[in-house]
C-alpha cells in the first residue's frame, strides 16, 4: 500500500501544470497601473477584481453577476469543492488522483473586511500584467463548442456565487492555491507555484508584495 501511494504522490509530481509565467514576462509593461487583491481564509486562496478593471470580451461569465463591483475567482476539486459536506473520502480522491475542476467566481458589492482566518493583500500590477491574468482566468473555463458562455453547475460557497467548469485537474501537486500562484505570476509578480499547497505557503509569498491602502 505504502508503495502504491508513493508510485502516485511521483506521478502527481511529473504531471503537475505547466501554466508559469516566463521569468521576464514583465519586462516592458510600464508601472503598476491597478490594484487586485489576493484573498485566503486560510485554506483556498483567490483573487479579486474590480468589476471595472475586466479587460472587454473576458469573462463573460461576470453577467451573472449584474450588481456586483468584485469578483472573485478560484479554482478547485469539482466534486470537493462545491459539496456543502465534503467527506474525508472525497478529500483523498481529490488529492491523491488528478480530477475533474471547477472556476469559483463570486460577485461582491463592496471589498469583504479581513477578519478572524480572512487576510486580504492588495497587489499593484500593470495594465498588461492585468490583462494577461484575465486573459488567463478567461481560459481555464470551460465552454461547450459553439457557446460563447459557460453555464453553472452548482450553487457557489456565497449567496452571490456560481460554479463553473473548468479545464484543467485538480490533485495534491495542482490545488487551488497553486493554480492562483501561477495566474498571478502571468500578472508579473515575483511569485512561483513551487511548494505552494496550503495557502499559507502562497500568501507568505505575497505578504512582501502587499501595497499600504
Amino acid at each position: 500500500m505504502l508503495l502504491r501511494l508513493v508510485s502516485i504522490l511521483m506521478l502527481l509530481a511529473g504531471c503537475a501544470a505547466d501554466d508559469r509565467a516566463p521569468a521576464d514576462i514583465a519586462v516592458g509593461d510600464g508601472p503598476p497601473a491597478r490594484t487586485i487583491y489576493a484573498i485566503s481564509n486560510g485554506w483556498h486562496a483567490g483573487i479579486l477584481l474590480a468589476r471595472s478593471d475586466l479587460p472587454k470580451g473576458l469573462l463573460p461569465e461576470a453577467a451573472d453577476f449584474p450588481t456586483a463591483n468584485w469578483l472573485e475567482f478560484g479554482w478547485g476539486d469539482r466534486e470537493y469543492y462545491p459539496n456543502p459536506r465534503p467527506t474525508m473520502g472525497m478529500a483523498l480522491a481529490a488529492g491523491l488522483t488528478p480530477t475533474p475542476a471547477v472556476l469559483h467566481i463570486a460577485g461582491r458589492v463592496a471589498l469583504p473586511e479581513a477578519a478572524g482566518k480572512l487576510e486580504i493583500l492588495p497587489l499593484r500590477i500593470s495594465e498588461a500584467g492585468l490583462r494577461r491574468m484575465a486573459e488567463r482566468i478567461d481560459a481555464a473555463v470551460e465552454r461547450p463548442a459553439g457557446q460563447e458562455r459557460a453555464d453553472s453547475i452548482a450553487p457557489g460557497l456565497y449567496e452571490t456565487s456560481l460554479f463553473y467548469p473548468a479545464h484543467g485537474e485538480f490533485h495534491l501537486f495542482n490545488t487551488c492555491n497553486s493554480w492562483v500562484a501561477r495566474k498571478l505570476s502571468w500578472a508579473g509578480l515575483p511569485v512561483t507555484d513551487t511548494g505552494v499547497t496550503m495557502a499559507e505557503d502562497l500568501m507568505v509569498q505575497l505578504r512582501s508584495l502587499a501595497v499600504p491602502e
